[in-house]
C-alpha cells in the first residue's frame, strides 16, 4: 500500500476504505508518512469530503492510535458531554454534580482553555486546593463512591488527531466537516464514555457561525458517535451572546453555584437542564426526557445538587465552604463599571467580542504557556432584548489593573441598542439524534 496512491484516490472523490485509513494514520502517527503527503491528503478530503463510513473509520483509527481510557470499573452507564466552545460556557461545573447527584455517573475529562477564558480545569483550580491531577485508580474510586469526578485530560489520547490538528493548522484545512468530527469523537470515544451528549453552538461567539454549518457539524458528529458503537445526540444551542452573565474563571464558578441553588441565570440553568436530561435519558436513569428533568429540578430544589457540588469539590482536595462563602474565591482589585452611551434595546451582544475583552484583562491564555489570571473577567449586567437608559450599566470589568480603557471600549462595541423592541433568538435550535 502506498499513500500516493490514496492521495490519488481520494482525490478522485473514491471512498478509502478501513484498511487504507488504518495504513495511512498508523504510518502517519509513526513517522513513517511525510506531513507533506499527509497535507495533500487532508487537501483532498477538504475538496472530495467523505462518506458516514469513512468518517467513522478515521475516527476509530485515532482512537487506535493511543491510549483509550478503560471505564468499565465504574458502576452505570458512563454519559459524558462536549460542548464545541463558547463564552461564559460554565456548563460541566454544574451539570457534573448535578447529574450525578441523581445517581448518573459523570467520569470527565476535561482541557484547559486557549482562548477567551481558561477551560473547565482552570475554573475548577479557581477553588483552593483544588486538584485535577488524579492517578486513574483515584479517579475511579472517586466517580463509584460520590458519582462524579473531572480530572485532566491524558497526554496519551489520540495523538494521531494532535498531529494531523497541528497540520491542518498550517494547511488551511481546519474548516472541514470530517476533519472537525472526527477530531472531536475521536477523544470523546477514548475517553470511555457509553454515551455522549454533544453542546453545538452557533452564533457570533461560536466555531460555527451560521446555524447550518452548526447542523452539518452536530449530525456528521452524532453519525459517527452511533457508528462507533456509542449512543450519541447533540443540541444546537445558541452563542449569539455570552451564555449567563459571567465571564471569567473565578467568576464563572461563582455562578455555578448560584445556578445549583436554583438562583442562576435562565439561559444558563435552562441549556443545563435540557443537556443534563439528556444524559440522564441516556443513562437510563429515566423512562422520558420530561421525567429526567423533573429529576434534575428537584435536586436543585431539595438542595441535593449543590450538596454533590460539596462533596466533589472536597474529594478532590478543594475547599468546600466557597460554595456558602463564595467570596473565598479569588476576587480581583478592581471592579469598573460600563456605561451605556445611549438609550434603546440591546439587539446584540457579540459574544466573542466580550470574550476577547475577558482574555484582555488576563482570563484566557494566547499562548499554552500563558498564565491565567483566575479572578478577573467581565460581568454582564444586561442582555439581549433588555431595554437601557443612558448611563446604565451594561457589565462591569473585574480587573487587576486600572488601565482597561481598550476593554471597555470592546465591551461597548460589543453591544448593539436600537430604537426597537427585540425579540431574542432561540436558546436551543434543534435535537438531534
Amino acid at each position: 500500500m502506498r499513500m500516493i496512491d490514496l492521495i490519488e484516490k481520494k482525490r478522485e472523490g473514491q471512498s478509502l476504505t478501513e484498511g487504507e485509513i488504518n495504513y495511512m494514520i498508523e504510518q502517519y502517527t509513526n513517522d513513517q508518512i511525510p506531513d507533506y503527503q499527509m497535507a495533500a491528503m487532508l487537501m483532498a478530503i477538504y475538496f472530495q469530503d467523505m462518506s458516514n463510513e469513512e468518517r467513522v473509520y478515521l475516527t476509530k483509527a485515532m482512537v487506535s492510535s493511543g491510549e483509550e481510557i478503560d471505564l468499565s470499573a465504574i458502576d452505570g452507564i458512563k454519559v459524558d458531554k462536549h460542548s464545541t466552545g463558547g463564552v461564559g460556557d460554565s456548563t460541566t461545573l454544574i451539570l457534573a454534580p448535578l447529574v450525578a447527584s441523581v445517581g448518573v455517573p459523570v467520569a470527565k475529562m476535561s482541557g484547559r482553555g486557549l482562548g477567551h477564558t481558561g477551560g473547565t480545569l482552570d475554573k475548577l483550580e479557581s477553588i483552593p486546593g483544588f486538584n485535577v491531577e488524579l492517578d486513574s485508580s483515584t479517579f475511579i474510586n472517586l466517580v463509584n463512591k460520590n458519582k462524579v469526578s473531572v480530572i485532566g485530560q491524558s497526554g496519551h489520547l489520540t495523538p494521531a488527531d494532535q498531529k494531523l490538528y497541528a497540520l491542518r493548522d498550517v494547511t488551511a484545512t481546519v474548516n472541514s466537516i470530517p476533519l472537525i468530527a472526527s477530531s472531536i469523537m475521536s477523544k470523546k470515544i477514548a475517553s470511555g464514555a457509553d454515551a455522549i451528549v454533544l453542546d453545538v453552538k452557533t452564533g457570533s461567539g461560536a466555531f460555527m457561525k451560521e446555524l447550518e454549518d452548526a447542523k452539518v457539524l452536530a449530525q456528521a458528529m452524532v453519525d459517527i458517535g452511533n457508528g462507533a458503537g456509542r449512543k450519541t445526540i447533540a443540541l444546537i444551542s445558541d452563542m449569539n451572546q455570552p451564555l449567563g452573565y459571567a465571564v471569567g474563571n473565578a467568576l464563572e464558578i461563582k455562578e455555578a453555584i448560584a445556578t445549583l441553588k436554583g438562583e442562576g441565570p435562565d439561559d444558563l440553568t435552562e441549556l443545563c437542564l435540557a443537556l443534563g436530561s439528556q444524559m440522564v435519558y441516556l443513562a437510563n436513569q429515566a423512562e422520558s426526557i420530561d421525567q429526567a428533568r423533573e429529576k434534575l429540578l428537584a435536586t436543585i430544589e431539595n438542595g441535593e445538587a449543590i450538596g454533590r457540588l460539596k462533596i466533589f469539590i472536597e474529594s478532590q482536595g478543594g475547599d468546600p465552604r466557597i460554595v456558602d462563602q463564595p467570596e473565598q474565591l479569588p476576587i480581583a482589585t478592581y471592579q469598573i463599571e460600563v456605561k451605556s452611551t445611549k438609550a434603546g434595546y440591546i439587539s446584540e451582544i457579540a459574544a466573542d467580542q466580550i470574550g476577547v475583552a475577558a482574555s484582555m484583562l488576563g482570563a484566557g491564555r494566547t499562548t499554552k504557556d500563558s498564565d491565567v489570571d483566575l479572578a478577573v473577567g467581565v460581568v454582564l449586567r444586561k442582555k439581549v432584548s433588555d431595554y437601557v437608559n443612558e448611563q446604565d450599566t451594561l457589565a462591569v470589568i473585574h480587573s487587576n489593573q486600572t488601565e482597561v480603557a481598550t476593554v471597555i471600549e470592546k465591551i461597548l462595541h460589543a453591544f448593539q441598542i436600537q430604537d426597537q423592541e427585540v425579540t431574542p433568538k432561540p436558546l436551543i435550535y434543534q435535537t438531534i439524534s
